[in-house]
């Protein structure tokens, strides 16, 4: 008898909606578990060229925990293409001003690069704030490790 290697199809996805709160919680860790689940990495049928990932609202992005010294140590680089266009910003001035980036980055950091990354990274939905759009879905609170 042979051993035979399930792959997912795509009719047989079942997408789910969960709502994670971001207080308090250092933002690797965060960024790592959503990466996770926005992936389909915590799914039995996981197949690593299909995109079976859930949809993850992330709330109170703002009050991401920022770990050490990196509030002042890491920076966030952005090249504008001219010369001299380089923009650097601490990870203070990115959680004050631009929290969601930061948030959005971090994940994307730990997803594959290419097309199905960028498929995946869409079911990603941050907010500053403890508002969201996306109410009518009626997400599941998912509490992760602090």
């Amino acid at each position: 008898m042979q051993r035979q290697t399930t792959m997912a199809k795509p009719h047989e996805i079942e997408r789910k909606w969960y709502l994670v709160d971001a207080t308090d919680i250092p933002l690797g860790r965060l960024a790592s578990q959503i990466a996770t689940i926005i992936s389909g990495k915590n799914k039995p049928i996981y197949t690593p060229n299909q995109d079976l990932g859930d949809f993850v609202i992330v709330i109170n992005a703002s009050k991401v925990k920022l770990t050490g010294d990196s509030e002042h140590k890491k920076n966030y680089y952005n090249v504008s293409g001219y010369n001299g266009g380089l923009r650097t910003r601490s990870s203070g001035v990115m959680l004050r001003e631009f929290p969601v980036e930061m948030v959005e980055r971090a994940v994307w950091g730990m997803l594959s690069k290419g097309p199905l990354g960028r498929k995946i990274i869409k079911k990603l939905f941050v907010y500053a704030d403890d508002k969201h759009e996306q109410a009518a879905q009626k997400p599941i609170v998912l509490d992760l490790k602090k």
